[in-house]
C-alpha cells in the first residue's frame, strides 16, 4: 500500500480543548439521538426482520405503493423502493405466524403483484439471534477494551484508545436511525469491523508516540502517514459499495457500506483530535 503524502497539521495552534471539542460534541450529539429514538420506538436502533421475526416480500407494481398497501388486509411494516427500479419494492410485515407468510405471497399474487421473493423469519429465531447479536458486540468491544489496557497499562492512554472506539461505534449508530437504516446481521458486522478498524489506528498513533523515538508532534505525524493512508483506503472502498450496492439495488450491501463509510470517517476526527489531544494532556503539552 503507497503511503499518501499527509499533509503536517500545526497542532500547536489549537489547545487541547478545542481539538477536543469536536468529537465530544458528536459524541454527545449522537448519544442524545439514540435516547431520544429509545424514547420513542423502545430500541435504540430499529431492528431488521432478522432480529423481529416476520416476512419480507419483494414485488413488482406500476401501481407504486398505494396499490401495495390496497393488496393487504394488514398494514406493512414498511414499504422500501429498490434503487435503480422505479417499480420494484421491499414490503416488510412483523409476524409472528410464519404460515401467513404464503397467505400474504398468495394474496399479493391475486392482486395483481409480481412477487419476486419471498424471506421469512421466525419470532423465537430472531429473539435467538439478536442475543447473540448483542452479545457478540459487547464481548468484542469488552475484549478489546482489556487487551488495550493490558497493552498500555496506563490509565490515560487506555481510555482514549477505548473512548475513540466508543465514539466510532455509537456515531454510526446515530446517524442510521437518521437514515433510516435497519440493524441487521450484515450491519452488525459492520459496526465490528469497525471496532477493529478504530483500535488498529488509536493504537498505532498511540504506540508512536508513548514508545517511539522522536519527539511528540515528529511521531504523531509518522503515525499519520501510515494512519490516515489506511484510513482513506479503506474509506474510499466503503464509499464505492455503497455506491455501487445502491445501484443494483443490493439493500444489505449498501447498508453495510454506508455503515462503515460513516465509522471510518467518525475514526479520523476521534483518531487524530480527540485522542490526539487525551495523549498531550497526558504527556503535559498543550498549545
Amino acid at each position: 500500500m503507497v503511503a499518501l503524502d499527509v499533509e503536517a497539521v500545526d497542532y500547536e495552534r489549537y489547545s487541547n480543548r478545542q481539538l477536543a471539542a469536536g468529537p465530544l460534541a458528536v459524541l454527545v450529539l449522537a448519544l442524545l439521538v439514540i435516547a431520544g429514538w429509545y424514547a420513542v420506538t423502545g430500541a435504540p436502533v430499529s431492528p431488521g426482520i432478522e432480529f423481529t421475526g416476520g416476512v419480507e416480500l419483494r414485488v413488482q407494481t406500476t401501481g407504486g405503493p398505494d396499490a401495495i398497501q390496497a393488496a393487504f388486509d394488514r398494514e406493512p411494516t414498511a414499504i422500501r423502493t429498490v434503487a435503480g427500479s422505479a417499480d420494484t419494492y421491499v414490503v416488510t410485515f412483523q409476524i409472528t405466524d410464519l404460515a401467513e407468510a404464503q397467505s400474504l405471497a398468495d394474496r399479493a399474487s391475486g392482486r395483481g403483484l409480481d412477487v419476486l421473493s419471498t424471506q421469512s423469519t421466525s419470532a423465537s429465531f430472531a429473539e435467538s439471534t439478536q442475543q447473540l447479536a448483542i452479545l457478540g458486540v459487547v464481548a468484542a468491544f469488552v475484549g478489546m477494551s482489556v487487551v488495550v489496557f493490558l497493552l498500555f497499562r496506563t490509565i490515560v492512554p487506555s481510555v482514549a484508545v477505548v473512548l475513540s472506539a466508543f465514539g466510532d461505534i455509537v456515531i454510526p449508530v446515530a446517524l442510521m436511525d437518521l437514515l433510516g437504516i435497519q440493524l441487521s446481521l450484515g450491519t452488525v458486522a459492520a459496526l465490528l469491523m469497525l471496532i477493529g478498524y478504530s483500535v488498529d489506528s488509536d493504537i498505532l498513533l498511540t504506540n508512536h508516540i508513548l514508545r517511539r523515538s522522536g519527539g511528540f508532534y515528529e511521531s504523531t505525524y509518522r503515525a499519520m502517514q501510515t494512519g490516515v493512508t489506511m484510513t482513506l483506503t479503506s474509506l474510499s472502498a466503503a464509499i464505492v459499495m455503497a455506491i455501487v450496492a445502491t445501484v443494483f439495488g443490493v439493500e444489505l450491501l449498501a447498508s453495510i457500506g454506508t455503515v462503515l463509510a460513516i465509522g471510518l470517517a467518525t475514526d479520523l476526527g476521534n483518531t487524530y483530535l480527540l485522542n490526539f489531544s487525551l495523549l498531550r494532556w497526558y504527556r503535559g503539552l498543550d498549545a
